[in-house]
């Protein structure tokens, strides 16, 4: 609740930026985001950004009137131009448009529920879906971030990292978040998981963020020095899956990373 957040400092968010309107219009929609009921009033978002009521009150019309965000009575909402804006980011990224043409082609991922996620510091971020299994419906959607603790995509992308990077992002003791009773619960549980995942080259998930779910993930290679850190996964219900099943996946998930990473082949 915006209540419980902790209060800026009197100069408010965006006093030390070289254009800090941008910075308050960018921390409004942030703290839209994270918002358990995605709702916000004036005086919470004024409280958020440690500026007067009033000029809150002008960076809201003024993102209202862009189609940033939406007025519902005294409260404020994210906006649809941002979903517009997100088409668009993802239209160009060709390696989504590759993700969904080669899910809908391959023999085992076309009937399962495949997605592709970048690296976001200690959390993944999902680009894209693939919806082949209907029966597995999981809380994760585009745009959505995850902590990489959490899913064998994240833990697959962190694998990549040299170990004082992933040091230097989980001491041993750094207590992870929970969704399940076979999530990892500290930063020794998940380094050590790290061994494993280079040696055998894919990630895989036992029920730590869905229970009954498992997922399996590869690490797509970086195409270039500035390229994005990406990952796929794909999931699948636990009562079925089977280890010959899981070996189908990931040869088709490491042939898909192949072609992202490499599409000249």
């Amino acid at each position: 609740m915006a209540d419980s957040r902790t209060p800026r400092s009197s100069e408010g968010l965006g006093s030390t930026s070289p254009a800090p309107a941008v910075t308050r219009a960018a921390a409004v929609m942030d703290a839209l985001a994270a918002s358990a009921t995605g709702r916000l009033t004036l005086s919470d978002l004024a409280r958020e950004l440690g500026i007067p009521k009033s000029s809150t009150s002008n960076l809201l019309m003024a993102l209202e009137e862009a189609r940033l965000i939406s007025r519902q009575g005294a409260e404020f909402t994210l906006g649809r131009k941002l979903v517009e804006l997100g088409a668009a980011y993802l239209s160009r990224l060709d390696e989504v448009q590759e993700f969904y043409r080669f899910c809908e082609q391959a023999p085992t991922l076309s009937g399962e529920t495949v997605r592709i996620a970048m690296l976001d510091g200690t959390n993944v971020i999902y680009l894209a879906r693939y919806e082949g299994h209907p029966a597995v419906r999981l809380t994760s959607n585009i745009g959505d971030k995850m902590p990489v603790s959490l899913c064998a995509v994240g833990k697959a992308l962190i694998a990549r990292l040299h170990d004082h990077d992933v040091d230097a992002m989980f001491s041993d003791d750094a207590e992870l978040p929970v969704l399940t009773p076979k999530s990892l619960r500290t930063g020794a549980e998940l380094k050590a998981q790290l061994t494993t995942i280079r040696e055998q080259g894919y990630a895989f998930e036992d029920e730590e963020s869905t229970t009954g779910v498992v997922c399996l993930a590869v690490s797509v290679p970086t195409r270039g020095a500035h390229g994005p850190s990406l990952g796929l996964s794909v999931t699948a219900l636990k009562a079925t899956y089977s280890a010959e099943q899981g070996s189908q996946m990931v040869t088709e998930l490491n042939e898909l990373a192949r072609s992202l990473g490499n599409p000249m082949g």
